[in-house]
């Protein structure tokens, strides 16, 4: 169970603390050097503007690639600072 506290600064917390953040947002397909297009409606929705960097992050189960997350890095590295930054006060 995630602390009340923690989920104010997730982006799967809900106002009424219930977790929603998987769902089928769009079906991408892959061209043949690999890219893909994320649509207009959810980069708009996202904030992600060109120039943005995002950071994949992949889950595996069985050995196998199950699952992609995009993040952007920005997010992602405020993420690992608050995680880290009262691990780090008691090393230094």
């Amino acid at each position: 169970m995630v602390k009340e506290d923690q989920q104010k600064g997730s982006c799967c917390a809900s106002a009424s603390g219930v977790t929603s953040c998987c769902r089928v947002e769009a079906l991408i397909s892959v061209d043949e050097r690999g890219q893909m297009v994320l649509p207009k409606e959810l980069r708009e929705r996202g904030n992600i503007k060109a120039g943005d960097k995002l950071a994949l992050i992949s889950w595996e189960k069985d050995g196998e690639v199950c699952c992609l997350t995009l993040i952007k890095a920005d997010n992602l590295a405020e993420r690992v600072r608050e995680f880290l930054g009262p691990i780090m006060k008691d090393v230094v």
